[in-house]
């Protein structure tokens, strides 16, 4: 079995995230990792968002991101810290649109080990130096600069190791021109290592060390070190030289304390609290990011507490003396895992968990009447600042970036009856979580929806110049009427355009530069700026039936399948051409392509005939209106599209080219397929074609145009939208209702949109996230969701969901009231009144916890409920709380054979659970009766057990469960489950169990699955097989009777079967006495299970199901892992294919190496040897590649072309997915 890896949806959590001039133009750009991907995001200054630019996969874990300029250049450089051994540095060239490595460095082995450099990177403010370091023992410089013709140049490393040492951070030191220093948190780990009391691993203080690096003598020493009072987690760099007084902030647990060398005093400051905050007193408050903003006249600091809240640190200085440390309360946001100030006034926060959002610095703060807090105002040792969160003020949010990121499980399914299964996918973590419906399509937002006197069957939109920016008329054809809609404020009916309103129109357009033409059943009207109106005839009793117009030309064809053709002269009148054509049947559609740049016509018409061909007809003036080439077609066509696609316009801001892109012609067909084919620009031959099945209705072709490039609109019972983006095609289905006909629109408040007619409706819609797989629906829960089953009798979802370190709603509001009392217990008489005042306002306030947070509990407290849902709807049908302390962890829907008609929802929890050292006060089953048609739940009975129920399964009209390390079956009883059949010999903890028959798979927590089988006689679980590796089980998949596939914790995923001799028929040794060395091998079961195939994702999967994506696809294994990323792996069914892919691959290995520097190979085999599974990651990237590389790739293969490569791979993916 050969299995090929297909990423439907790269992951969206962000681990870094930088910002700079990548492209060397003013334009401020982010670049974000996102573990194993990098993104480049551009922001737009005109409508305050940021676009993606480029998403490329780097195949190799990147660690750590800086952006750096050399003195006095213009373009920012992005230095990559990865699990290569290796140094990388990038440039992105935006006339490729693609990141370059401009040097790549080794110093070490592959992997994220701990002594070799990668982890942290810190960067000289200047642009001189560049230090790289690992979590312990090494670091090292690199010097840059530039050589004679400009370019970049890096030295050989010089050493800055220091052993027994562990770093926690580094940052580059802002000393103007004098030598580059870097300040390092560092701790040194001898003594208490020699020391076996564990007495000296407490004295032990963390150092703050500087490096210098002496570019005289061209090698780097440690300069200076200080100890520090608390523990610190981050260092923040001051500017300096000239911009300010340079030194580091040290931020550390409940202070920020600022340190520079020389003769400067250390000033500290407390970090504030939230005050009448219900978390542990006794916790530490930290920060946890930061960003700098700096102006020639003066800089700030961004800092966020773990809570999400957002201080302005400034400093305050004395003639180059830094006499106090401001903090002022600026707003509260969610965590992040970076944050970037972008030099327009725009915050960008990549959160740590949930969507990512760009706000825009509307106020900096200084007069908003929040209280300063000053490192000069006098505490007692151990007091702090208190201060009220409160909604956003100076910030406001402009743009949020979905991330499903963290994707808790998943599953796949149609409850909605859409055909195409939707996506139910649990994300998120505490009160900011959310169950997401996905679906496959184009997010449309509608700007506006009005109704029509009656049902129209065709809407055009027009300019009244070329140069316009905006479009003027909206024209709708009815069956007997035409109507005229001037588009301003609003839309309204106008007269006197010099449209003909009495008849129907088959098209309306604009003519030359600013004239329109309208084209009716009976003749064309040629429609002149002045409102002069020139009529064309159609001759005897011939009606027009179809036609086909662009700027210049008009052809239209007559009933009995006559040609006319029409051009336009330099004076703008239209001139027919002399003859005219017969074609050999009747005309069922035409095409004409868009008149190119500096030409006075468009060279091919395309006609479409009853006789199932499409023909391409010459309009040269040489050999007008003679055929040129022909293609049958399957079906009777219905609609066609001349397009130019994968060009791309001269961009002003970046100084790229304009790029001319290939002429396709799309081909709508009568069974709801659409054909795309390769017209040669020079002879009109057809080549190439791509299929596919957009719907069950005849497919309709519109030309749009989206983000500056054409694109087409193809409707049949779904509208789909067909466009280049980042250099690939892509067709993808608007998640909208069906539509009938459309057309662009321009228009202020939507400059790139779609008016489209629906029934008796005209709308118009916008499509905003282009490049998106997946739109969707999210629904708000309350803490993070863990797992959850579908209702099969009414599609329902019932969710568990459990938070450790947090209170119930119960205990809450109990330590909301014994805070209260505290507080006017602890004031004087004279200030009862106030106190008391006080707390009511304190119990009354109601801080909204997906703003703020929840607060945290403290170690071994949990919070839990089960709910139920409607996934349609998001309407909440049953919530049911559990205790304090009580978590759920497993739940299943079971049917007992006692009770065949009813349906029970077994709760699995545990009590009083401490995560480290480990300890549990023993489980509980929950057992519940599904009433009311699947929207209530009625507790039966709990059945207490000794250990965490971490798995549950359905089996034999009883139930499976797994106790800790017992694998149990259970049967109903009146009071409690009863227990009948019990194995103790799965090592560790059972985490999943399926079944099928008689047989039983149990996934180990470290062990990897166990094959056991049911002997009813006996009334025994025997093991009979199980692996020979140990794999820490996340999720696994029953793929058929002997095979199960299985993901663990270090992104692996593997397809494990039983060999064919493997008997399931074998005795367990009852009484015990059998020697130790017949017992089996390796101390588990005798028999072994082989590994078909395996492979290294590289990001931990969460879940994973067998199952169909698209309608009249075909089977294949879905994945969604931890930072949000959907994939899938899809077997091969021929062997050609299998060899075919497994050469493009090889070659691809070769010819396009990791942008990390990390070898493919060893990335994709990091824990087991890669097995069978081919990266259809890599394979893809083919397409990206220069053409000539593309070409040689090619003929390597079997003497292919390059187009039918890219064939091969499109038609591998839309046989599966999208």
């Amino acid at each position: 079995m050969y299995l090929y890896n297909l990423t439907l949806q790269r992951s969206q959590g962000i681990v870094a995230a930088i910002h700079g001039n990548f492209s060397g133009s003013k334009l401020q750009e982010i670049v974000v990792s996102r573990g194993k991907v990098l993104e480049l995001f551009r922001h737009d200054p005109n409508t305050g968002k940021i676009f993606p630019v480029l998403s490329t996969e780097v195949f190799g874990v990147v660690r750590s991101l800086m952006p750096f300029r050399l003195t006095g250049g213009t373009k920012d450089y992005v230095v990559a810290g990865s699990d290569s051994g290796r140094i990388v540095i990038l440039e992105y060239l935006p006339s490729k649109n693609s990141f370059e490595r401009v040097h790549q460095e080794t110093f070490g082995k592959s992997g994220c080990r701990r002594i070799v450099p990668g982890q942290y990177l810190a960067v000289d403010p200047k642009g001189r130096a560049v230090m790289i370091g690992a979590v312990e023992k090494q670091k090292l410089v690199y010097i840059l600069n530039r050589d004679a013709q400009a370019r970049l140049t890096i030295s050989s490393p010089l050493e800055a190791h220091k052993s027994n040492t562990l770093v926690y951070h580094m940052v580059g030191v802002d000393v103007g021109f004098e030598n580059p220093t870097f300040a390092c948190l560092e701790i040194d780990y001898e003594e208490a290592d020699a020391d076996p009391s564990g007495e000296a691993a407490l004295k032990t203080q963390q150092l703050l060390t500087y490096y210098e690096l002496d570019l005289g003598l061209n090698h780097v020493i440690r300069k200076h070190h200080e100890y520090l009072e608390e523990h610190a987690n981050f260092l923040i760099s001051v500017p300096g030289g000239h911009d300010g007084p340079s030194g580091v902030l040290v931020c550390s647990e409940n202070y920020i304390t600022y340190v520079n060398l020389g003769d400067q005093p250390v000033i500290r400051c407390p970090i504030p609290r939230r005050r009448c905050d219900l978390d542990d007193p006794e916790r530490g408050m930290i920060f946890v990011c930061s960003a700098t903003h700096k102006t020639k006249s003066m800089f700030f600091f961004l800092a966020q507490t773990e809570q999400g809240d957002i201080f302005k640190i400034t400093l305050e200085t004395d003639e180059d003396m830094v006499t106090e440390i401001r903090l002022k309360y600026f707003d509260t946001v969610p965590v992040a895992a970076s944050m970037c100030v972008l030099k327009s006034g725009f915050l960008f926060v990549a959160a740590e968990y949930g969507n990512h959002h760009l706000y825009q610095i509307a106020h900096l703060g200084d007069d908003d009447g929040e209280r300063m807090f000053s490192s000069a105002n006098p505490l007692e040792e151990g007091d702090t600042f208190h201060f009220s969160p409160r909604e956003l003020k100076n910030l406001v949010m402009v743009d949020e970036m979905d991330s499903l990121s963290p994707i808790i499980t998943a599953q796949s399914a149609d409850l909605a009856n859409e055909d195409t299964p939707q996506l139910y996918t649990l994300c998120g973590r505490g009160p900011r979580s959310t169950l997401r419906v996905l679906r496959h399509g184009l997010e449309v937002s509608e700007m506006a929806v009005s109704e029509l006197p009656g049902n129209p069957n065709a809407v055009w939109t027009v300019k009244k110049h070329t140069d316009d920016d905006f479009d003027a008329y909206i024209i709708v054809s009815f069956m007997n009427a035409t109507l005229v809609l001037s588009i301003g404020e609003t839309v309204e009916e106008v007269t006197d355009s010099g449209f003909l309103g009495t008849t129907p129109t088959i098209s309306s357009s604009q003519l030359g530069d600013d004239a329109l033409v309208q084209i009716y059943p009976e003749g064309i009207r040629h429609i002149r700026s002045d409102k002069r109106v020139n009529e064309w005839k159609t001759p005897g009793k011939k009606n027009i039936v179809k036609c086909a117009v662009n700027q210049r030309q008009v052809v239209i064809a007559l009933t009995g399948g006559e040609l006319v053709y029409f051009e336009m002269d330099p004076t703008g009148q239209l001139n027919e051409y002399t003859e005219r054509k017969e074609m050999s049947s009747s005309v069922v559609c035409m095409a004409l392509g868009r008149v190119p740049a500096g030409e006075l016509r468009s060279r091919f018409l395309a006609v479409g005939l009853s006789d199932n061909t499409v023909r391409i007809i010459s309009l040269d003036p040489n050999d007008c209106l003679s055929p040129l080439s022909m293609q049958a077609l399957p079906a009777p066509p219905e609609s066609l599209c001349i397009i130019e696609m994968g060009g791309s316009e001269a961009k002003e801001e970046t100084g790229e080219a304009a790029s001319s892109g290939g002429i396709y012609l799309n081909i709508g067909l009568q069974n709801g397929v659409l054909l795309r084919t390769v017209l040669d620009t020079v002879t009109g031959d057809l080549s190439d074609t791509r299929t596919r099945y957009l719907g069950s209705r005849p497919v309709k072709l519109f030309r749009i145009s989206m983000q500056g490039s054409e694109a087409v609109l193809a409707m049949s019972s779904r509208t789909w939208l067909s466009y280049t983006y980042q250099s690939r095609f892509h067709l993808t289905p608007l998640s909208y209702e069906t539509l009938e006909y459309a057309s662009g629109f321009a228009s202020e408040q939507c400059p790139e949109g779609i008016v489209a007619i629906s029934t008796n409706t005209l709308r118009i819609l916008a499509l905003e996230k282009l490049g998106a797989v997946f739109n969707q629906v999210a629904w708000p829960l309350q803490y993070t969701p863990r797992k959850f089953v579908i209702h099969p009798e009414s599609n329902n979802l019932i969710i568990i969901e459990t938070d450790h370190n947090a209170y119930t709603e119960e205990t809450k509001q109990l330590r909301k009231q014994h805070m209260a009392e505290e507080l006017i217990e602890a004031a004087d008489e004279d200030e009862r009144e106030l106190a008391a005042e006080m707390a009511a306002q304190f119990l009354n306030e109601d801080r909204p916890e997906t703003i703020f947070g929840a607060p945290k509990a403290g170690l071994g407290m949990w919070a839990s409920v089960v709910r139920i849902i409607n996934p349609i709807t998001g309407e909440n049908l049953e919530k049911i709380a559990l205790d304090q302390n009580e978590a759920a962890h497993s739940v299943a829907l079971v049917k007992f054979s006692s009770r065949p008609d009813d349906t029970f929802v077994i709760v699995g929890i545990a009590k009083d659970l401490v995560l480290n050292p480990r300890s549990v006060g023993g489980g509980e089953l929950l057992t519940y009766q599904v009433t009311e048609n699947g929207t209530k739940l009625e507790l039966l009975h709990k059945t207490p057990v000794e250990d965490i129920p971490g798995a549950i399964a359905s089996f034999q009209g009883r139930v499976l469960i797994g106790i800790g390390k017992y694998l149990r079956i259970y049967d109903l009883g009146k009071k409690k489950l009863l227990r009948k059949c019990e194995n103790k010999h799965i090592p560790h903890f059972i985490l999943s169990i399926h079944t099928m028959g008689h047989r039983v798979v149990v996934g180990d927590v470290q062990e990897s699955f166990h094959f056991l089988r049911y002997r009813r006689p006996e009334n025994q679980l025997i093991v009979f097989c199980d692996d020979t590796n140990p794999r820490w089980i996340t999720c696994s998949c029953m793929l058929d009777y002997n095979t199960v596939a299985g993901a663990d914790k270090f992104g692996n995923v593997s397809v494990i079967r039983l060999p064919s001799e493997v008997s399931d028929d074998v005795d367990e040794d009852p009484t015990g006495n059998k020697a130790l060395w017949d017992r089996g091998v390796l101390n588990g079961a005798s028999q072994k299970a082989d590994v078909v195939a395996s492979f290294h994702i590289g990001e931990v999967i969460t879940s994973l199901q067998k199952a169909t994506l698209i309608p009249g696809g075909s089977e294949s294994l879905v994945y969604t892992t931890l930072s949000g990323g959907i994939g899938m792996l899809v077997p091969f069914t021929s062997h050609e294919d299998q060899d075919f892919f497994q050469h493009l691959e090889m070659y691809m290995r070769q010819e396009y190496p990791s942008l990390c520097g990390r070898d493919h190979l060893a990335f994709r085999s990091y824990y087991f040897p890669v097995k069978n599974v081919l990266d259809g990651d890599l394979c893809e990237m083919f397409n990206s590649m220069e053409s000539s590389k593309q070409k040689s790739i090619a003929e390597e293969l079997e003497d292919r072309s390059a187009n039918e490569v890219s064939k091969k791979l499109e038609d591998i993916r839309t046989r599966y997915a999208f």
